[in-house]
C-alpha cells in the first residue's frame, strides 16, 4: 500500500514554523481566494517563501537548493537553451551520467518536466528552489532582454524609413519577425517582467520617450528615434484595434498578449499631443487586485475596523484618494471577502478592467447614455445585497447611492478627496442634502500607496535629514535609539532601493457627534478634529508607524504626505 504523502501544512506545523491556528487561517484564506496552502501562508506572512519551498521538497522527496548558499556553475547554463531557462524558470545544475540535474520551482508542473525531457532528449533529475531566487539568478546571469531591446532599436534606426514614408510598409504585413513588431513586443514584454503598471510612449520634438511606471514612479527606459515614431504608433494602434487614420481625437482600445506562459491584458489610451499621439498602455494584472485584505497593509486595529465596516448590512462606505492610490484594489478585496453564493453583488464600473466570478459587473457607456445613475437605478430592481459604484461624480449618482443605502443595501464607492473628513463636505457641496449624508454614510477611508524598502538591499540609514523628520512631525530626540532604514539599491529593485507597495490608511467611522456635525454643515477642519478625538489615526501617523517598522523610508513618506499639503 502506497504511503500517504504528508500535507505541506502538517510538515510546517511539525517543524514548529507555524501553529495549528495559523494553518487554519491559511487554509481558509486559500479556499476563499483559490490559492495553494503555501501561497496563502506566504501572502499572510505566516512563514517565509523558503520555509514553504523546504516543506514542498520534503513533501515530494526532492533535494532543496538554497540559492543564497549554493553557487550555480555558470558554465553549465549552456546545457539548457536560454529561452527555456527564462520561459520555464529552470536552471541546469550538473550532468549525472546520461541524466541532467535541474532546479525547478514547482514540483507539480509535470508538463515542464516532460517538455525538458523531450527537448533535451535525456532524463531529468529535479531539485527544488524558491521561484523568486531562481528568477533573480536568471535576471542577473541569463536574461538579455534589455540588451536585445537596445540592439534591436539601434538596428532598426540604421534602416529606419523616412518620416514621410508609409508606416504600414515597415510593418511588412504584420509578420511576426518584422523589426518594428519585434521591437514593440520586446518593449511590452520587458515592462511586464519589470513589474510596471504602465508603459508611456511619448513623442517629443526630437525623439520618442519610453517610460515604465514601476511602484507608482516613472522611469525612463530609452528613447526611440523620431524617424520610428509613426511606425511604432501605428503598430500599437493596430494591436489595440484603434483607427490608425484618426489622429485628431482621443481613442481607447485593448490589447491581449501571451507573455511568459500567461495571458496579459492592456488598456490602451491614445491622446493627440503637439508632437504626435501619446500612447499609454495600462497593464492589467488580475493578481494585483486579488491580494486579499491581509496584504493591503492595514495595522491590526484598522484591519479589524475595516472588517466590521464591510460586513454591515447597509450604508455607504467610501474610499477616497487621488488616481493611482489603490482605491479599486481595496474595494475589490472587500468584495471578494463578501462574495458568497448567498449574496448578490452588482458593480457599475468605467471601465470594467477585471472580471470576477460570482459578481455581476456592468460597463458604463456614456456614448449611448448608459451612465452610472441609470445603471444604479436599474441595479436596485435586480434585488442586490451589495452594490459597487465606481465613482460618485455628481449629485445624481450620489443621491441614488444614498437612497440605495437607506433602503437596505450596502454601497461601496470612491471619491477624489485628500482625506476622509473632506469626503463629507464634498458630498454636501455636490448638492446632496446634509441629513442624507449624515444618515447614510457609515464610514470613509482615505488611502495612499507607499513604496516599500527592498528586502534584498535594506541597510540602516543614519543620515535622514532633520528637516524631513520635523516635517513628518517628529520632535527632537523622539527617534533616539530607533533605527531608520533605506534601500542601498540592487539589481532586484533596479537600483531604486524600493520594491513593492503597501497602503497607508485613515478610517473615519461615523458616530453621533460626526453625524451632528455633518447635518449642521460643519467645515472639514471641525470634522477632522472630531474624528481624531474619536480615535481616527491620520494617514501621516499610519505612515510613520510603517517607517518605524522598517517598511519604508522617511523620504518616501515625505513624498507622499507632501501631496496632502503637509509643510
Amino acid at each position: 500500500m502506497a504511503r500517504k504523502r504528508k500535507k505541506i501544512g502538517e510538515i510546517l506545523v511539525g517543524w514548529g514554523v507555524i501553529d495549528a491556528s495559523a494553518l487554519a487561517d491559511a487554509l481558509k484564506y486559500a479556499q476563499e481566494h483559490g490559492k495553494r496552502t503555501g501561497e496563502a501562508l506566504v501572502e499572510l506572512e505566516l512563514c517565509s517563501d523558503d520555509d514553504v519551498v523546504k516543506a514542498l521538497a520534503t513533501q515530494f522527496g526532492l533535494e532543496y537548493i538554497d540559492m543564497d548558499k549554493y553557487a550555480v556553475d555558470q558554465d553549465n547554463l549552456a546545457l539548457i537553451p536560454g529561452k527555456l531557462i527564462e520561459d520555464y524558470l529552470v536552471l541546469p545544475l550538473a550532468e549525472e551520467g546520461d541524466a541532467l540535474k535541474v532546479i525547478i520551482t514547482d514540483p507539480l508542473d509535470l508538463e515542464t518536466m516532460d517538455l525538458l525531457r523531450f527537448r533535451l532528449n535525456r532524463e531529468i533529475i529535479p531539485t527544488l528552489a524558491a521561484a523568486s531566487k531562481v528568477k533573480r539568478f536568471i535576471d542577473k546571469f541569463v536574461s538579455t532582454s534589455g540588451d536585445e531591446l537596445s540592439q534591436t532599436m539601434a538596428s532598426i534606426d540604421q534602416a529606419a524609413p523616412a518620416e514621410d514614408e508609409d508606416p504600414l510598409a515597415a510593418l511588412d504585413g504584420e509578420a511576426d519577425d518584422a523589426p518594428i513588431i519585434r521591437l514593440v513586443n520586446m518593449i511590452i514584454t520587458e515592462a511586464v517582467h519589470a513589474r510596471a503598471s504602465d508603459i508611456h510612449v511619448e513623442p517629443m520634438s526630437d525623439r520618442v520617450r519610453v517610460r515604465y511606471r514601476v511602484d507608482g514612479v516613472c522611469h525612463v527606459r530609452d528613447d526611440i528615434p523620431k524617424s520610428m515614431q509613426a511606425t511604432v504608433t501605428t503598430r500599437l494602434k493596430l494591436m489595440a484595434g484603434l483607427d490608425i487614420s484618426e489622429r485628431r481625437v482621443p481613442q481607447d482600445g485593448r490589447i491581449k498578449m501571451k507573455i511568459g506562459g500567461g495571458q496579459v491584458d492592456f488598456r490602451v489610451s491614445a491622446l493627440p499631443s503637439y508632437h504626435g499621439e501619446s500612447l499609454v498602455l495600462r497593464i492589467l494584472r488580475p493578481e494585483s487586485v486579488q491580494v486579499g485584505i491581509h496584504a493591503l497593509g492595514f495595522a491590526e486595529e484598522d484591519y479589524e475596523m475595516f472588517q466590521r465596516i464591510i460586513k454591515r448590512p447597509n450604508g455607504v462606505f467610501l474610499v477616497t484618494g487621488p488616481t493611482g492610490s489603490g482605491k479599486t484594489t481595496t474595494l475589490y478585496a472587500a468584495l471578494q471577502e463578501l462574495n458568497r453564493p448567498d449574496r448578490k453583488i452588482i458593480t457599475a464600473e468605467d471601465p470594467v478592467e477585471y472580471n470576477f466570478a460570482g459578481m455581476n459587473q456592468c460597463q458604463v457607456r456614456d456614448d449611448i447614455g448608459l451612465t452610472f445613475a441609470i445603471i444604479l437605478r436599474a441595479m436596485l430592481r435586480q434585488s442586490p445585497n451589495i452594490i459597487l459604484v465606481g465613482e460618485i461624480r455628481d449629485k445624481e449618482v450620489g443621491e441614488v447611492a444614498i437612497q440605495a443605502a437607506l433602503t437596505g443595501h450596502l454601497v461601496f464607492s470612491t471619491l477624489h478627496t485628500n482625506d476622509a473628513p473632506s469626503a463629507i463636505t464634498r458630498l454636501i457641496d455636490m448638492g446632496i442634502k446634509p441629513f442624507l449624508v449624515a444618515s447614510a454614510v457609515q464610514a470613509i477611508m482615505a488611502q495612499r500607496l507607499i513604496r516599500l524598502i527592498c528586502k534584498e538591499c535594506r541597510v540602516e540609514d543614519p543620515d535622514v535629514s532633520p528637516y524631513t523628520l520635523r516635517v513628518l512631525g517628529f520632535s527632537d530626540g523622539e527617534l533616539d535609539g530607533k533605527p531608520l532604514w533605506k534601500g542601498a539599491g540592487c539589481k532586484r529593485c533596479g537600483g531604486t532601493g524600493y520594491r513593492g507597495r503597501k497602503g497607508i490608511f485613515e478610517i473615519l467611522a461615523m458616530n453621533s457627534q460626526l453625524r451632528d456635525l455633518a447635518f449642521s454643515r460643519a467645515p472639514a477642519n471641525q470634522l477632522r478634529a472630531a474624528a481624531r478625538a474619536s480615535g481616527m489615526r491620520p494617514l501621516l501617523e499610519d505612515g510613520k508607524l510603517k517607517m518605524l517598522a522598517g517598511l519604508t523610508t522617511a523620504e518616501e513618506l515625505m513624498r507622499i504626505t507632501q501631496a496632502e499639503g503637509v509643510s
